[in-house]
């Protein structure tokens, strides 16, 4: 039976209260719904569910439900949603940053985006003029400017889902057919299947999204993704989701902190960390035609302001979303367990814990590099796990690769310097504070 399957048949089944957890978030991986259930709950051998005799617990909720969205934050699900009477969210529609019609609204300068500078060795601000010495990756780069325009988000996914899909190998795996739909998953909603063999984009992969409104000449914050151009089942690129662009993203610094921004993130960083390093380097150096704007003779990192859209719940996206918020109780300030990518955060949901790399005596190890495992096996490859984030020599933000990076730090002593940055934001005190809204409601 598939996860949907036992979804729709759990949220059938319950009758008493439950806690319907949405986690959101850029970091987390696969796209498909997960569930995590209170011990009252058994499963025979042919998927069914059973409520167990005696399982009282102590408060009215019976069961809870993990909803996990790769590469999803919360605002890009449920930013116009509008909660049942007597109930409250925090999202854009509610700061005022956006309108029920996803315009922007008049605290729409709250999530203003801008480009900002770290620079390697003799690498030029672009904002400035100002020459960089070769400082360190750093996790609240300065010399910020607001964007005039966002960079163009730009296009991701099968051009055509039946004829160019990246997913098809040797014809399996299109979408071409009714019976492709279902043989790909067994588990949704006949009425689903048809979205399976529509959406896709039409463009160039990488180009300039055309189907966005107004695709060049966004306003330099959160803007609408769907409309008449632009259906909610359509395919749409994929956000960086990845640790040290995340951090970057986020803009931390205890001196921005305030009662309504205890953590002092600004998150206003969010479209330059796409355009200037993406999903990482793999250690090669920045191409010679680099943009971080688009062009037909640039390079690029493929993505533009991707990270900036978001869905309208009020005009009927996200419809299961909308029907389980409706429902049952909801988690609106959980987003995620790690301020990182896909790996840490599956980890933490199913350890409590961060995992890392030991001699099998309990003392840590330096992670492994370029290290061949499962040799003479089908499996056989090369495992890299050790990243470096600071700037190229010349590069505005262009990691210089995903490989010694530790090893390289310790070495030179920037580890230590690296590491007492981050524990000197963490320990300003302000993220134990408890949770207050990033700012007054509109």
């Amino acid at each position: 039976m598939s996860i949907r399957r036992v979804v729709q048949k759990v949220l059938c089944s319950i009758c008493v209260g439950t806690a319907f957890l949405a986690a959101m978030n850029f970091a987390v991986g696969i796209p498909m719904v997960r569930m995590v259930l209170a011990a009252n709950v058994a499963m025979d051998k042919q998927g069914h569910d059973h409520v167990k005799s005696g399982g009282d617990t102590k408060t009215p909720i019976k069961h809870v439900i993990v909803i996990i969205g790769e590469n999803r934050t919360f605002d890009h699900i449920f930013a116009t949603y509008q909660p049942k009477h007597g109930e409250t969210i925090s999202n854009l529609l509610w700061k005022g940053i956006i309108k029920p019609d996803g315009t922007p609204g008049k605290n729409f300068p709250k999530a203003h985006q801008n480009s900002a500078c770290d620079t390697g060795a003799g690498g030029v601000c672009p904002n400035t003029g100002k020459v960089s010495t070769g400082e360190p990756f750093q996790i609240n780069p300065d010399d910020k400017a607001l964007y005039n325009v966002l960079p163009a988000p730009l296009a991701g996914g099968p051009t055509n889902v039946c004829t160019n899909n990246s997913n098809c190998i040797d014809t399996t795996h299109c979408m071409c057919a009714p019976s492709d739909a279902t043989s790909s998953e067994n588990g949704l909603d006949p009425d689903y299947y048809q979205f399976l063999l529509k959406g896709g984009t039409g463009l160039t992969s990488k180009t300039p999204d055309t189907r966005i409104q107004n695709v060049n000449d966004l306003l330099p914050g959160p803007f609408q993704l769907t409309s008449s151009t632009f259906p909610y089942y359509a395919y749409a690129a994929s956000p960086v989701h990845r640790f040290y662009q995340m951090w970057q993203q986020f803009d931390c610094d205890v001196a921005n902190a305030t009662n309504w921004n205890p953590s002092g993130c600004l998150a206003d960083l969010f479209p330059w960390v796409e355009v200037t390093v993406g999903a990482g380097t793999n250690g090669k150096p920045q191409a010679a035609n680099f943009s971080t704007e688009w062009s037909p003779t640039a390079t690029t990192t493929g993505e533009g302001s991707t990270s900036m859209g978001f869905y309208n719940m009020q005009q009927g996206d996200a419809p299961y979303f909308k029907v389980l918020a409706d429902r049952y109780s909801m988690s609106d300030n959980f987003h995620q367990s790690v301020m990182g990518g896909t790996g840490a955060n599956h980890i933490m949901l199913g350890f409590g814990d961060a995992i890392w790399f030991s001699d099998g005596n309990g003392n840590p190890e330096i992670p492994p590099h370029k290290v061949e495992v499962f040799s003479g096996t089908p499996n056989a490859g090369v495992v890299d796990e050790i990243e470096d984030p600071n700037p190229q020599a010349n590069t505005n933000n262009w990691y210089t690769e995903e490989w010694l990076w530790r090893w390289r730090l310790r070495q030179a002593g920037l580890w230590r310097r690296f590491v007492h940055r981050l524990r000197g934001y963490v320990s300003g005190g302000s993220w134990r504070s408890r949770w207050i809204p990033e700012f007054p409601p509109a």
